[in-house]
């Protein structure tokens, strides 16, 4: 066997892709598992999206886009952030790609030199450090804990930052912790970011819409930094698309060139028919199509929240967004059952796949690994038996 780069060696595997991979391996050697750890709403594509679609291939809407997305669909997007976030964007500052995880590695590629130093809050979402890796950037880490809601203050951001610190790399509603910022803790953290030029936030906004307290926040609505914003938004969650792989960024124009460029040497544009799907969702009305969908996840995460205070010795916040929850789960360390001994969360979530058939991600994915990630995107029955193989199993643990 030849020998592979170093820039590949250097990433690690998912590891949510790696437990969903050992899930489909355990279920096709027909055990009953309950995977819980892709974040995959479990919802069908609307119909009329999916009509979109059909209709893009009947009128041989085949051939190549623009590398940013066709223009009436980059259109689509402004008008899209303009009605629901306030912020008003030009076609051209828009880059449409296969995916958010697509657009924040042209953003992060785009914008950062070997050794630029890049502040990520932890827990943070398994790609950031590895997309970070491939930039040859350094992370610098800034831990949260429950006690916080798992968010950073302006005075932990204060200290992070340095005169190498080129970029934030933030998510609200957050992968894996469920946590979302108000206006008033977004509003506080711009303003230490405006203190210190050619400081750039990708503000990670995917969960817009799976969000339980009310209207979502965009960082880009404060002026004073509105230019140093690459927000990035996509189909995948709000709208049940995530094979569909449509991801979205809005950047000062200068940015958007840039990663239209690197796009098209990677990818080019995404599918043309994807294009016409994004174009449709961007339109619907969100009482009618996304709400209920919303609506079912809040009930699902109350069950999972109440379902886990039956279970001894998991802590958790309450998540206000997305549709995970991450528990803390310290107190089984030490403990043993057979051939498990629980040193750490991993060492939770494989006993769990083991014994219980439960398939979850530990926190060592997201930076922390005294942690682990329940996503509660499946049907309520799924989650009642899932917890409740938990329950049983964990009580063996001495």
């Amino acid at each position: 066997m030849g020998k592979l780069s170093n820039r590949v060696n250097s990433i690690s595997e998912s590891q949510t892709i790696a437990m969903a991979r050992k899930s489909r391996e355990l279920k096709a050697k027909g055990i009953d598992i309950i995977s819980l750890s892709l974040g995959e709403p479990d919802f069908s594509t609307p119909q009329i999206i999916k009509d979109a679609a059909k209709k893009a291939i009947d009128d041989n809407f085949s051939y190549y886009t623009h590398v940013s997305g066709y223009l009436e669909l980059r259109e689509a997007i402004c008008t899209k952030f303009k009605r629901d976030n306030g912020l008003q964007y030009a076609a051209d500052e828009i880059v449409v790609s296969t995916g958010a995880k697509q657009s924040i590695a042209n953003a992060v590629l785009c914008l950062v030199n070997p050794g630029d130093e890049v502040i990520i809050p932890a827990p943070f979402w398994v790609s950031y450090l590895e997309i970070l890796k491939l930039a040859e950037g350094k992370p610098v880490f800034i831990d949260t804990d429950i006690s916080s809601d798992f968010k950073i203050s302006p005075q932990q951001l204060e200290k992070a930052i340095t005169p190498k610190t080129k970029l934030i790399m933030i998510s609200t509603p957050c992968n894996p912790t469920g946590s979302v910022y108000n206006k008033e803790e977004l509003k506080a953290l711009a303003e230490v970011i405006a203190k210190h030029d050619d400081l750039y936030v990708i503000s990670d906004e995917i969960y817009e819409h799976i969000n339980f307290i009310g209207g979502h926040e965009s960082f880009a609505q404060f002026d004073f930094i509105r230019d140093r914003i690459i927000t990035i938004n996509g189909i995948s969650k709000g709208f049940a698309m995530t094979g569909w792989r449509g991801g979205i960024m809005a950047a000062p124009k200068w940015i958007a060139q840039a990663c239209d460029k690197m796009q098209g040497q990677f990818t080019s544009a995404p599918s043309s028919i994807t294009q016409k799907a994004m174009h449709k969702a961007m339109e619907l009305d969100y009482d009618t199509y996304i709400k209920p969908m919303r609506d079912a996840f809040l009930k699902r995460r109350n069950l999972v929240l109440e379902l886990m205070k039956n279970i001894p010795g998991l802590k958790t916040n309450v998540p206000q967004g997305a549709f995970y929850v991450y528990p803390e789960v310290s107190y089984y360390f030490g403990k043993k059952y057979n051939e498990h001994t629980i040193n750490n969360a991993t060492d939770l979530s494989l006993f769990l796949l083991d014994v219980a058939y439960v398939a979850l991600v530990p926190g060592a994915a997201f930076g922390e690994d005294r942690y682990i990630r329940f996503s509660y995107a499946t049907d309520e029955e799924n989650l009642k038996e899932a917890l409740k193989r938990m329950k049983e199993a964990l009580a063996k643990l001495q």
